[in-house]
């Protein structure tokens, strides 16, 4: 192979965002959801599109933040789906972060 024909790999950050179908669920609802996000999608983002098919519909919206629990912890709200690791098809949970106190 000549120097002309190498190719180089690029880093998940500099590819074109792919899409990544998630198999989610939304607080209290009891449908689970296939929803398209992208690899840039942050977890803000990611809660947002679960809650468009869900809250004020099936579920009641309430005022606090939505995080994304994937594996059992919770994902950092700027993390990237690349970034954490999803795979196509993967179970994530979007729930409220609701204030201890509050109800």
């Amino acid at each position: 192979m000549t120097q002309s024909q190498e190719t180089i790999e690029l880093g998940p950050a500099d590819r074109a965002p792919e899409l990544v179908p998630l198999n989610a669920i939304f607080a209290t609802d009891f449908v689970q959801i296939l929803v398209p996000v992208t690899t840039a999608d942050t977890m803000t983002e990611v809660a947002a599109a679960v809650a468009h098919h869900v809250e004020g519909k099936r579920v009641r919206a309430l005022p606090y933040e939505k995080v994304v629990i994937h594996n059992g912890r919770i994902v950092p709200a700027e993390m990237t789906v690349a970034d954490a690791g999803f795979a196509p098809l993967d179970h994530i949970a979007v729930e409220y972060l609701v204030p201890k106190g509050a109800s």
